[in-house]
């Protein structure tokens, strides 16, 4: 992922030096295993707890070998001398390869669980700031009834809470090693070491695979990040639509030097959203891929590996500096409630509609009758742009139907709002 986009806690996390770490904490971590056994003499295992990596030789290696495992062995044997025979004894490159990137997923992950608590954390401030903020709810884009923008925000909160447990499911998930050799029989590594190794080092074992993890564990991942970029970006869709010029209910912030057009000064572009949106695109894409890896040949092939070289750091990269952008968004959005009301009542009171057909019901008006009657009085003053109520006082088949108290009662938006609290008890939201 390109530098732009990359936050540097997770940005280190998928670094190429990070990499090999990971693999030298697993190869080290088995040599313990078998020096416990007696396999590996005390000198040699002392010497092996000292070993490095140096990320420039190993690449300087590979261009000899064409195989970064290799590479990796030959460098690192360098730093520990003799004692080297010993090291990634019984296994193949996938043991390591894989259980590395289990541990890189469980930083990674541990990362944006704390992003998306954050989110959610400064959702639900604003939720209750605006839990009665009262706004017209749209239907296919256009005015459908009253509720409030924080009521819009409360369905937010539930639906990243739900985020947050598929994360910490597919993050356990992924926190799985392996090391059951070449196809993953245990024929020159018994499963006693993989116990005792992935034990160490904070993993599940596996309990079969062939000589790679099974990738539906990574598929699983991969789409839930996707997931949750598909809600980032349902987030700012919606506040690009109420940001529209026409709409105005809502703006990301925009800060005093800033500037949002090259040609037009006047331009305050929801630029931030719309790069979240993009973002989404590509982890979706990445999703894609990610399942389209779980078949391989056999008990292995490598058509995966040089994909989720790519997938699985822009993967996190992507949605950790999307999570972070969507909390400043929210955190900063600058709301109108005045404009909000403004919209709501520049229909006319058309969002009354159904009010007063319940009411005709009520009254023994069969529901199609009573339908066509205020559909007509509706479609009225959408054309001529009139006064909803005042059509249905000038019609005596509503009159003698409705006393003039009972049409001014249903045009009441506390009517809407009655129940708004609920959403907000049953999601426990508390000031």
């Amino acid at each position: 992922m390109i530098e732009r986009y990359t936050r540097p806690e997770m940005g280190r996390i998928w670094s190429e030096q990070n990499r090999i770490n990971k693999w030298l904490e697993v190869e080290i971590a088995v040599c313990e295993a078998w020096a416990v056994r007696g396999v590996i003499p005390e000198e040699d295992i002392t010497a092996i707890r000292k070993a490095t990596v140096s990320l420039e030789r190993m690449l300087e290696i590979e261009k000899e070998t064409d195989h970064d495992v290799i590479a990796f062995l030959r460098a690192t044997g360098e730093t520990v001398g003799e004692a080297a025979r010993f090291i990634h004894l019984g296994l193949t490159s996938t043991d390591v390869v894989d259980t590395a990137l289990s541990l890189q997923v469980k930083e990674a992950g541990a990362l944006l669980r704390q992003d998306v608590v954050e989110l959610t954390e400064a959702i639900t401030r604003r939720a209750l700031e605006h839990r009665n903020t009262i706004m017209i709810g749209r239907t296919h884009g256009m005015h459908a009834e009253p509720t409030t923008f924080g009521y819009k925000l409360a369905i937010w909160v539930d639906e990243m809470r739900r985020h947050l447990e598929r994360l910490d499911a597919a993050c356990d998930t992924m926190a799985v090693g392996k090391l059951s050799g070449a196809v993953g029989t245990h024929a020159n590594i018994p499963p006693d070491i993989e116990a005792d190794v992935c034990k160490l080092l904070g993993l599940s074992t596996a309990a079969v695979s062939t000589q790679t993890l099974q990738r539906d564990r990574h598929a699983d991942f991969i789409t839930t990040l996707a997931l949750i970029g598909a809600s980032l970006e349902k987030f700012s869709t919606e506040i690009r639509h109420l940001q529209r010029t026409e709409v105005r209910e809502v703006e990301e912030p925009f800060h005093e030097k800033q500037q949002g057009s090259s040609a037009m000064p006047h331009k305050r572009n929801p630029h931030r959203s719309e790069r979240i949106a993009g973002f989404a695109r590509m982890l979706r894409g990445h999703a894609i891929t990610a399942l389209e890896n779980v078949a391989l040949w056999h008990e292995r092939d490598i058509s995966h590996s040089s994909t989720e070289r790519v997938i699985f750091p822009d993967a996190c990269i992507l949605l950790d500096y999307a999570l972070a952008e969507m909390t400043e968004i929210i955190g900063k959005l600058v709301v109108f409630p005045q404009q909000m009301l403004y919209n709501l009542e520049s229909s006319g009171g058309l969002t009354f509609s159904q009010q007063v057909l319940l009411k005709l019901v009520e009254k023994g008006l069969g529901r199609q009758e009573a339908y066509k009657l205020v559909q007509k009085h509706a479609m009225k003053a959408w054309r001529e742009r009139g006064s909803f109520i005042e059509n249905l006082r000038s019609d005596p088949e509503i009159t003698t139907r409705l006393s003039d108290e009972e049409i001014q009662g249903v045009f009441d938006y506390a009517y809407h709002l009655k129940y708004i609290d609920v959403a907000f008890e049953r999601l426990d939201l508390k000031n």
